[in-house]
């Protein structure tokens, strides 16, 4: 069995953008973050791979929310960054990206976040 036949999803991926700008008031120009609206890596091959005890819910008012910590495997070469946020094409979940790792030259894992909000770690 190969690799491709591991990636079972598909997924987009968004490269954090930093941008100077000043928030106005007279105030000084300071970097700002934004992800792009047409994704850097569009249609990935790839694979989540979700444990029952990575993921939480936290009870709020007005409502719940879902945290995940999830291992998303991604074919080698990928171009994925810290803090990319990761769209999953089926569910149009959004993540945001930990640290990827090389394992062995033969594929790329990387452990991804759902907060309640995405912004940078």
């Amino acid at each position: 069995m190969s690799i491709e036949n591991f990636f079972d999803h598909k997924c987009n991926i968004y490269h954090i953008a930093s941008e100077d700008k000043s928030p106005g008031y007279g105030l000084k120009v300071s970097p700002a973050f934004r992800y792009p609206e047409e994704p850097d890596e569009a249609n990935v091959s790839c694979h989540f791979a979700v444990k029952s005890f990575s993921s939480s819910t936290v009870q709020t008012q007005p409502a719940n929310k879902l945290q995940a910590r999830i291992k998303l495997t991604l074919p080698i070469g990928t171009d994925i960054r810290r803090n990319d946020k990761i769209v999953e094409k089926t569910t149009g979940l959004e993540f945001t990206a930990e640290q990827p790792r090389n394992v062995r030259n033969h594929h790329i894992f990387v452990f991804i976040k759902r907060l309640d909000e995405q912004e940078p770690l």
